[in-house]
């Protein structure tokens, strides 16, 4: 293989994906899988059909270990339970995520402090625990950000506020670990066609809205974020840390 393409490469690497049994989360999955990497996902069910089918297809090994990421003690020692089955690791992805949506003078309390542990706390809590079995040989860690990281947000206040946060917190993390070669990013998808999102999508003033403040006037296919993750969790990206690359149509430029 051309050595230019053989950086993107992620044969014999260990990762592990947070939710990567759906949504995005299985995309990045297959997308590891594909490339060469084993991979362990941690998921509330503890199902993952579709990527065990994907991990077959490459003949890959595929983990499944049910957590609730936003318990402390589900959390407590997961990292090196994956890597006891895993072997090791070279690649901690943070995507779990869950949505709620209501004005913020009615959000609910629960509601706020179930998003605010999932999408900020837990990430901290496994990339720490990551962080410490990476220390002498580096890694990866790649954070999933969002477009409310950069912008306000309607009626996901609780949302905004942790995506908002996951931009600071991978700055921090990437400044902190860059000299023990653990790379710390984050990828901000825009507005793409999952589960999480069917509601917008149905919605045909918000879709009309959103599709019009698109420069490429569409929303994008899951697949087409794969192609920052093998940037981000390979050689090809080693001297990469602290950003959070924004993979949105051109969204932000509007």
């Amino acid at each position: 293989m051309n050595s230019y393409l053989s950086q993107f490469g992620l044969d014999g690497k260990r990762a592990i994906v947070t939710g990567g049994n759906r949504g995005l989360g299985l995309e990045f999955t297959k997308a590891l899988l594909g490339a060469g990497a084993d991979v362990a996902v941690l998921c509330r069910s503890g199902q993952a059909e579709e990527a065990a089918d994907a991990a077959k297809e490459f003949s890959r090994n595929l983990i499944v270990i049910a957590a609730d990421l936003t318990d402390d003690e589900d959390r407590r020692g997961l990292i090196q339970r994956a890597v006891d089955k895993l072997g090791g690791l070279d690649i901690l992805l943070n995507n779990a995520g869950i949505q709620y949506r209501a004005p913020a003078a009615d959000f609910p309390m629960d509601k706020w402090r179930e998003i605010i542990e999932l999408h900020l706390t837990a990430v901290f809590d496994l990339s720490q625990q990551a962080a410490r079995i990476m220390w002498e040989a580096g890694g990866r860690i790649i954070n999933i950000a969002s477009m409310v990281s950069f912008l306000a947000g309607q009626s996901i206040c609780a949302y905004t506020t942790a995506k908002s946060g996951i931009a600071g917190l991978t700055r921090a993390m990437a400044n902190e670990w860059a000299e023990r070669g653990i790379t710390v990013n984050a990828i901000a998808p825009g507005y793409f066609v999952t589960d999480m999102t069917a509601s917008l999508q149905k919605d045909e003033t918000r879709n009309t809205e959103i599709v019009s403040h698109i420069p490429m006037g569409r929303w994008g296919e899951p697949a087409e974020l794969t192609g920052a993750l093998l940037l981000l969790g390979s050689d090809a990206g080693r001297y990469i840390t602290g950003q959070i690359i924004a993979v949105d149509g051109g969204y932000l430029l509007r």
